[in-house]
């Protein structure tokens, strides 16, 4: 097997079982036995346990955006959005992410990359929805710094307090302001 389909095959792996059961809190040997490869495989492929994590959060990232933006899902029925995010099972996941987050802004060296496009892949494709929705190609881009700034600022606010009533209510507020512009901009 190629290193790159090696990588990808342990990749996948690391995905399914942080998806399934976390992997935030587990040693890279811990990782390493849960999905049946050994810790030097992981070094070889990832260079460090950091290195693995950014690599899944950043796949994890990337079928949020596919998900996304391969769904029908409109601003002005943006809640199954929210509802996903905010769903408990997801929680063990979003909190790796804020830690990866944190420690590439600590440390941009050990970041993998996940620095580089933790924002910029995100804002296009937003922009582009924005567009779709009828608000200006010259604001798009602002509201999609904003929107993506929201929802993960609601999420940080879920993880820390467990408010679930409170941050649905104010990512209802935040979808109904953006309605509001479009409505006025229409």
């Amino acid at each position: 097997m190629a290193t790159g389909q090696a990588r990808a095959k342990l990749l996948a792996a690391a995905v399914d079982d942080a998806l399934e059961a976390g992997i935030a809190d587990l040693s890279l040997r811990q990782i390493a036995e849960a999905i049946g490869t050994s810790h030097r495989m992981l070094l070889y492929h990832f260079g460090s346990r950091d290195g693995l994590l950014a690599a899944v959060t950043m796949a994890v990232e990337e079928s949020e955006r596919q998900r996304l933006f391969d769904s029908d899902e409109s601003f002005t029925n943006a809640r199954p959005l929210w509802d996903h995010l905010s769903d408990a099972a997801l929680w063990p996941q979003e909190r790796l992410f804020f830690e990866i987050y944190v420690r590439a802004l600590r440390d941009r060296n050990r970041s993998d990359g996940f620095l580089d496009h933790v924002v910029d892949d995100w804002l296009e494709p937003i922009a582009a929805r924005l567009v779709g929705a009828g608000i200006p190609p010259d604001v798009a881009a602002a509201h999609a710094r904003l929107g993506l700034a929201v929802v993960r600022g609601l999420l940080l606010d879920l993880l820390a307090t467990h408010d679930l009533e409170g941050t649905t209510r104010a990512f209802d507020l935040y979808v109904a302001s953006v309605i509001a512009t479009l409505r006025r901009r229409g």
